[in-house]
């Protein structure tokens, strides 16, 4: 084969890997808006949550609404336990058009959307109350609208509920209850920091890892919400769970922005309805749910404690101030400036 003949080859072999891999990606996004020729609209939604969290059951009331809705034209397949990756997995797949929609923490979003990183702070909520209220206004509306420009589209806030302290061996009453235990955070930086700032290692490990990093002694605690500690049997290795609620982090139901332009207007309607209907709902179950988790964690051996807030919210004082002046520091002044209800 001649040099002219071999250039020729190697172009043509170069051009048909491209049509392909364009193909594939057709045939991926196509997938994800139609299960057969003529069928309804299929949108596949995958999150790392147990069927028993009270998130999964509010996105399963989501999918019902949205079948009444469109009288079964658009289906929405719900994916639990991380059938379809880890979170930060399941973004990036949105921002491809892989798959229609995920539910994340606000935590890993702040890698994909920098102003997220506000809900990480600690302490920067007085209560729940006050939080909903910031969720519910301009501001909460701006950080769904936020992630748009990277291919993300927020459509509503789930109730994550407090954070707090569960460790194995002691428990945390004091900020320096903290030092020298190695505790699982979520892949955020506002997150490690907040460990570092109270005097713990921040370790970042995905969420389907924990409980076999809790159990062979990688990590020596971690820190979530009551229901999420109960319903992943964390309580079966860590005996103290410490209410210091240092912050109050919102699950976000996530579309993607490629799958979101391809579907008509009525439908996307539809799909925000549901989405508005399923938020409400899942408030209400999440209180229903941390009451009894609570409960069912005690009967299991665990014990709660409940340590006085203050000298948590001094030793994080630097970690605000450390915002003054960036477009982070100008929303938790806005934040911080709002009543709660």
């Amino acid at each position: 084969m001649d040099r002219k003949a071999l250039s020729y080859f190697t172009a043509g072999i170069f051009l048909g890997v491209l049509l392909a891999t364009a193909g594939f990606a057709l045939v991926m996004r196509h997938q994800n808006l139609a299960g057969r020729q003529g069928g309804p609209i299929v949108l596949k939604l995958g999150h790392g949550l147990d069927q028993n969290h009270p998130v999964h059951a509010a996105m399963m009331y989501m999918a019902e609404r949205l079948r009444e809705k469109s009288a079964g034209s658009v289906e929405l397949q719900v994916f639990p336990n991380g059938q379809l990756g880890s979170e930060t997995e399941c973004i990036e797949q949105l921002q491809r058009g892989a798959l229609a929609m995920t539910k994340t923490s606000a935590a890993p979003m702040e890698s994909f959307v920098p102003e997220m990183a506000v809900f990480g702070i600690p302490y920067v909520f007085r209560d729940g109350d006050h939080c909903w209220r910031v969720l519910e206004s301009d501001v909460g509306k701006e950080l769904l609208a936020a992630g748009e420009r990277v291919g993300l589209y927020g459509l509503c806030y789930y109730d994550a509920g407090s954070r707090s302290f569960y460790t194995i061996d002691r428990p945390i009453l004091v900020p320096d209850d903290l030092r020298g235990l190695k505790i699982r955070v979520q892949q955020s930086k506002t997150a490690m920091d907040m460990v570092e700032a109270l005097g713990g290692s921040p370790t970042p490990i995905p969420w389907g890892e924990l409980y076999t990093a809790l159990q062979q002694r990688m990590v020596d605690g971690a820190e979530n919400n009551p229901p999420s500690f109960y319903t992943n049997r964390h309580f079966e290795v860590c005996k103290h769970l410490s209410l210091d609620e240092h912050t109050i982090v919102p699950d976000i139901l996530v579309v993607s922005r490629k799958v979101w332009d391809d579907l008509p207007p009525h439908v996307r309607a539809w799909v925000q309805e549901a989405a508005d209907e399923s938020s409400v709902f899942q408030r209400r179950l999440w209180r229903e749910g941390t009451e009894e988790a609570l409960a069912a964690v005690q009967r299991e051996g665990v014990t709660i404690h409940r340590p006085e807030r203050r000298a948590f919210v001094e030793r994080v004082r630097p970690m605000h101030e450390s915002y003054a002046g960036t477009p982070v520091g100008d929303l938790l002044a806005r934040i911080q400036a709002m009543e709660s209800p």
